[in-house]
Formats: structure tokens, C-alpha cells, sequence
């Protein structure tokens, strides 16, 4: 696949709320950039803080699951970890 089929855009038609409208208008004005490059922007971020969460909760779900032997087991390695930098 080339490069400009990945960047191809495709035409789409939203109804979006005054005050979405407003937020759009006044985020575009303060930026420069387009409606369309305002939007990508605010759907980029959106990913990226769900990915975000997503890892945590993956994260947190295996220390969750640690049983107690491991979570010693951990703990002693990380305290080891922390004792081979140098205080400050």
C-alpha cells in the first residue's frame, strides 16, 4: 500500500452541538489549523488516552492477580533496584 492511500482522507458530515460548534471554532482560532486538523487532533488524543488506560488497566490487573510470595518477591527486587543508585 503507498504512501498517499494511507493518507487519504475521506468526506464525512457531522451535526455537532453549539457549544461542541464553539469549542471547534474557538480551538481553531487559537491553534491556526483547520476544522478538520482540530478534529484528527482531538480523536488522536482521545486514542492515545484510551490506549493509556487500557495499559493501566492491564498493569493493574497483573499486580492485582500477584499472590503474596510474588508481591514479596517483587518488592525485595525493587528495593535491591532502588539500592544500586546513588542518593542525591
Amino acid at each position: 500500500m503507498g504512501r498517499s492511500a494511507v493518507l487519504r482522507k475521506e468526506k464525512k458530515t457531522f451535526s455537532l452541538s453549539k457549544e461542541a460548534i464553539e469549542y471547534l471554532e474557538s480551538t481553531r482560532k487559537k491553534k491556526g489549523k483547520s476544522s478538520s486538523e482540530v478534529l484528527e487532533e482531538l480523536i488522536r488524543d482521545s486514542k492515545l488516552a484510551d490506549e493509556q488506560a487500557r495499559i493501566s488497566q492491564n498493569i493493574r490487573h497483573y499486580y492485582d492477580s500477584l499472590s503474596d510470595e510474588e508481591q514479596t518477591e517483587n518488592r525485595a527486587w525493587g528495593q535491591f533496584a532502588e539500592s544500586q543508585f546513588p542518593r542525591e
